[in-house]
């Protein structure tokens, strides 16, 4: 007697989008079924993952973390090209970390001239991460979008309150947008109908839900891209039919347990692999709720993840 395995029919698709100009562009999205139920639909693009580089020498790392690119964190051209050309980067995601107003609060042309020196540096699609101050982000992205024009850089995050002029800046110069959200699929789907209406168009269009590590909330992430996800495939909402974007590395690796306990114990087990094995099943669990690119910092993590990314891909005997 034959098993024969329930189906759901999925009568809608995610967009799909080109991120990056160029031979390494990548492309992310077109799913037709839930993450990784090939039985079911197709998954044309698998998940893509980008590593992480700061604008400046990071001063709360763990050791675990700086490890891999010792000599390089002070200068981010240098971190990006090790990124790509020792760990095989497919992306690279620049955090403008000292553009923060409560930190070094550097200001918008030295920020848009770091981005441009880095983007000529590497071939791959590169991403910029503001501070998710509204104020300094409409700032510094808008000179970003400008100085870096036509490269199509994707660039976030663009909030319900500075979409319009971060938007406006991102259509001028060609850009993509991160539209970000606090963990909410109203606020996604307003705030993508919002820049729906300035005039960007679907295809420069992705969605962060705004992310967590595993124990700091990550159920309630996964409960919300889930309801995202099941919005487009079964609702055919298409507002909501964008591919999701994960900045998962700084939630991770700020957690004191990917750190070493403030009193030497032990109790916790080896701290490098605790923080490794922290980012990658935080990935994981995010690619099983519906994430198509990843932004991750350990090459060792990047790699466990990659690895499982291959193997559920796999075709399986039936």
């Amino acid at each position: 007697m034959n098993l024969e395995i329930p189906k759901t029919a999925y009568n809608g698709r995610i967009k799909e989008i080109r991120l990056g100009k160029g031979d390494k562009a990548v492309t992310v999205g077109g799913e037709t079924c839930y993450p990784f139920y090939l039985f079911e639909g197709k998954m044309p693009n698998l998940p893509r993952i980008a590593m992480e580089v700061w604008d400046t020498s990071p001063e709360d790392w763990p050791e675990a973390a700086l490890e891999p690119f010792q000599g390089v964190t002070g200068d981010p051209v240098a971190w990006a090209r090790k990124c790509v050309t020792d760990f095989g980067a497919e992306m690279i995601c620049l955090q403008l970390v000292s553009t923060d107003p409560n930190g070094l609060d550097r200001g918008a042309d030295e920020a848009a001239a770091v981005v441009k020196n880095v983007a000529e540096a590497i071939t791959v699609p590169l991403i910029v991460w503001g501070t998710a101050n509204h104020d300094k982000d409409t700032e510094v992205l808008r000179k970003v979008a400008e100085v870096n024009e036509g490269r199509n850089l994707i660039l976030g995050p663009v909030e319900e309150g500075d979409y319009k002029k971060i938007g406006a800046a991102a259509i001028g110069y060609q850009h993509t947008v991160i539209a970000s959200t606090p963990i909410d699929i109203n606020l996604a789907k307003q705030l993508n109908i919002l820049l729906g209406n300035l005039g960007v168009r679907d295809e420069l269009l992705i969605i962060d839900p705004t992310v967590s590590s595993i124990g700091y909330g990550i159920e309630y992430c996964y409960s919300v891209m889930e309801r995202v996800r099941t919005a487009a495939l079964t609702q055919q909402d298409n507002k909501l039919q964008y591919p999701l974007i994960c900045n998962v590395a700084k939630e991770v690796w700020k957690t004191k347990e990917a750190k070493p306990p403030a009193d030497g114990a032990l109790t916790l087990g080896d701290t490098r692999k605790r923080g490794i094995l922290l980012e990658a099943m935080s990935a994981m669990v995010l690619l099983l709720g519906g994430g198509d690119v990843l932004i991750m910092r350990h090459p060792e993590a990047i790699r466990l993840v990659q690895e499982m990314i291959t193997e559920l891909a796999a075709p399986k005997n039936n």
